[in-house]
């Protein structure tokens, strides 16, 4: 058989208003949205028939989306240098997830932020 890896995914959501700064547009404006997040992780290596149990992961992806519900992430102090767009919200969520995950031997494989039911963003990290 062929080696491989495993991979795993949890949803989450959480809410928040936001505005993007040098922007001209309906979006330079005070919003809000109802965020969907997708983790995915991935290794080789299982214990006890998995490779991190569902209940950690989501528990772990919610204690870092409590940060930023019911927020305006204009005041979260990464996003005071970066504007809140879905990009910049994934690379927060890995950066957070990343350190909340790392006695586990496991990769994250990547961030997917919708703001809507529409259009998304990833953060991936290039190995």
């Amino acid at each position: 058989m062929k080696k491989g890896i495993y991979e795993i995914r949890v949803f989450d959501s959480f809410s928040s208003a936001h505005h993007l700064r040098n922007y001209k547009g309906r979006c330079e404006r005070v919003h809000g949205h109802n965020w969907k997040v997708e983790l995915v992780v991935s290794g080789k290596e299982l214990k006890n028939g998995m490779l991190i149990d569902f209940t950690i992961l989501k528990e772990k992806l919610k204690g870092v989306l409590d940060i930023l519900d019911h927020r305006d992430l204009n005041t979260i102090p990464f996003f005071k240098k970066r504007n809140p767009t879905s990009e910049n919200i994934c690379l927060y969520i890995y950066g957070k997830i990343e350190k909340a995950l790392e006695k586990y031997p496991l990769s994250i494989k990547s961030v997917t932020v919708w703001e809507n039911e529409k259009q998304c963003a990833s953060y991936v990290k290039v190995r």
